[in-house]
């Protein structure tokens, strides 16, 4: 009789849930099946005689929304029989072995689908539903969900939840956001902005502060998510409990998978995915160390290094990389036409668009991959190279022009990579003095987007970049062809805020003092007209709130990671006048509390603070515990 209840419950379920509505089954994209899954073959091995017990699956990574648009969003989660993550993508049958841990012995579990449904409603109760539905999950897509929530109103908070169908087993509560309409008139905005998180580093301590302090609406993640490496090789993770998993060079789709799980354990991340819907965007690590169109700095489809990496051809190895970031990420499928498009814009009220680009794996021309420098040295200023290939480079600038056409006030453009001339020859030498990975060494595509900017009256452009560990703050100006006063700003174009690492380490050095840091930043930015102010001890992040009137930019920096705190120090603040396209002066006040400010001061209290790991040199002032 029970097996009859259940089968009978099964069949219910199957009419009722949804296998299209889950993305997953259709990421990255509809237009390459070898991308894609089969849902023929999944609804194929579905057995309704053998449903699962709700009380074996578990919610394994908490939930998270993103991509928020003024009618929908983007909703996340993973429901499974176990935390670990499925090694293939290839079904040999219809059941998997897992290790009884209680009986101390490998059993039979199916890996046929799991009903899973989801409600959004304007309330926590969930009462005022907006949305709901059932979807189906499986081991093909890791028992990841992803679908999109519609029928939302405009720039309104939204709480959701998922469940194991007719069940009581349910998901943590998540909060999210939609965006306004793009002719709406919103008053301000609240993004942060992160990049850089490496797990055996630190603890994510940066992205649960903006939890604690709830100081912003929307997440912005400019790449670096995970780093690839093995811990041996980058990092020390044994010494406080974080070592990334699996502990090897991350390859294949198993590898992918793991290590996104592995990063989805640090307790802040999971908060900031839990508050806030997340606008995110990879960097190379997300594949592989200075990844570009046809290869990485370890993998250049030579024979060589064919053998190193296990045998896996660079493209393979991509695929997976993509194929995993799509089934972890809240992030919806643009009007993909290839498999690596995750360029893509949003326009947040009349208030400002945010254009998001790919510098990195969609086209981008053979990069600086250590033993080349002196290559990519001369061919930097070649005209045929490119950041971004010739198709998002026209969408780019369009973008540009139509959010200006359609008065925008705003136009933030996230860029993983620093697009300000950045001149480090203290660190490169004389004769390679610019990071030739960064805008650096593709100067001709940095051109031709000043040009537009600057030939079509194009103001009020605030770049975001991230990927340098460290922080920069810039004037955004086109040197050698329009004159530019350092001191007053004149001739600027925007702003650029780089932002440091959530923790990867300071690009001189793990263990540099602040003492040796303040001078590093000190060379740099007198070295450097642009750049106004330039911090490399601190990890940490920064906020932006903008106004019709104003953005007002916050950095952040944590006095430690390597332990889990709410510590941080309000290092420095800026403000960018509408109009003005440049820095207000005084830059940051006069003042501030880290690194080296150009025309002003930092100044910092006598003042310590015992973390438990080293004492550390910081201004009770400006110490906020969060």
């Amino acid at each position: 009789m029970k097996l009859h209840l259940l089968s009978l419950l099964s069949s219910i379920v199957v009419v009722g849930a949804s296998w299209t509505k889950n993305i997953n089954y259709r990421s990255p994209s509809e237009h390459y099946p070898s991308l894609g899954i089969s849902i023929r073959k999944v609804v194929k091995r579905n057995d309704p005689q053998s449903p699962w017990d709700p009380t074996k699956l578990n919610f394994t990574h908490g939930v998270a929304s993103g991509d928020p648009y003024p009618d929908s969003v983007i909703l996340w989660t993973r429901v499974g029989p176990s935390s670990d993550n499925d090694k293939s993508n290839v079904t040999v049958s219809g059941y998997v072995q897992l290790f009884d841990h209680d009986n101390e012995k490998f059993v039979s579990v199916s890996k046929a689908p799991v009903c899973v449904e989801y409600k959004i409603a304007s309330d926590k109760q969930l009462s005022n539903v907006a949305d709901s539905g059932k979807v189906y999950t499986s081991s093909d897509v890791d028992y990841t969900v992803k679908i999109e929530a519609k029928n939302l109103e405009p720039y309104t908070t939204y709480y959701y939840q998922f469940n194991v169908c007719n069940s009581n087993n349910t998901s943590p509560l998540g909060r999210t956001k939609t965006s306004p309409k793009a002719d709406d008139d919103i008053t301000k905005v609240g993004i942060a902005v992160y990049s850089c998180s490496n797990y055996p580093f630190g603890f994510f301590n940066a992205y649960g502060n903006a939890v604690r302090k709830d100081s912003v609406d929307y997440v912005v993640h400019l790449g670096d998510y995970i780093y690839e490496y093995a811990n041996g090789d980058y990092g020390w993770g044994q010494s406080i409990g974080r070592v990334p998993l699996p502990d090897k060079e991350i390859i294949s789709l198993y590898d992918y998978r793991k290590r996104l799980a592995t990063y989805r354990t640090d307790l802040d991340l999971i908060a900031s995915h839990q508050n806030f819907p997340w606008i995110p965007v990879w960097d190379d690590h997300e594949v592989a160390d200075n990844v570009y169109r046809d290869g990485t700095s370890h993998m250049n489809n030579t024979e060589e290094s064919f053998i190193e990496d296990g045998g896996v051809v660079f493209d393979q190895r991509k695929m997976n990389a993509v194929r995993a970031y799509f089934e972890w990420m809240p992030i919806r499928q643009v009007e993909m036409d290839d498999n690596l498009r995750i360029w893509r814009s949003f326009s947040i009220g009349k208030l400002f668009d945010l254009i998001m680009l790919d510098t990195r794996n969609y086209d981008r021309s053979i990069t600086d991959l250590y033993w080349n420098t002196d290559y990519i040295h001369t061919i930097s200023d070649d005209a045929g190279r490119s950041l971004m290939g010739p198709r998002q480079e026209y969408w780019f600038y369009d973008a540009l022009s139509k959010s200006a056409e359609r008065g925008a006030t705003w136009r933030l453009v996230g860029s993983q990579i620093i697009f300000s001339r950045i001149n480090e020859s203290a660190a490169y030498g004389d004769e390679n003095p610019f990071d030739y990975d960064a805008w650096d060494g593709y100067t001709s595509n940095r051109n031709r987007t000043l040009s537009h900017l600057y030939n079509n009256g194009i103001g009020n452009n605030i770049f975001l970049a991230g990927d340098s560990h460290a922080s920069w703050v810039s004037d955004l100006v086109w040197l050698g062809e329009k004159s530019y006063d350092k001191e007053t700003g004149e001739g600027s174009i925007g702003v650029e805020f780089a932002g440091s690492a959530v923790t990867s380490p300071c690009p001189y050095g793990a263990n540099i003092s602040l003492a040796q840091a303040n001078n590093y930043s000190t060379w740099l930015q007198n070295a450097n007209d642009e750049l106004q102010w330039q911090d490399l001890y601190y990890r940490g992040y920064y906020e932006l709130h903008i106004s019709k009137d104003e953005v007002q930019a916050s950095y952040f920096g944590m006095p430690t990671v390597v332990s889990r705190n709410g510590w941080e120090i309000s290092l420095a603040n800026f403000t960018v006048k509408s109009g003005a396209n440049k820095l207000q002066r005084p830059v940051g006040g006069g003042v501030v509390e880290g690194g080296s400010l150009k025309g002003g001061k930092t100044v910092q209290t006598n003042a310590t603070l015992d973390t438990g790991n080293g004492t550390w040199f910081v201004s009770y002032a400006d110490l906020a515990v969060l």
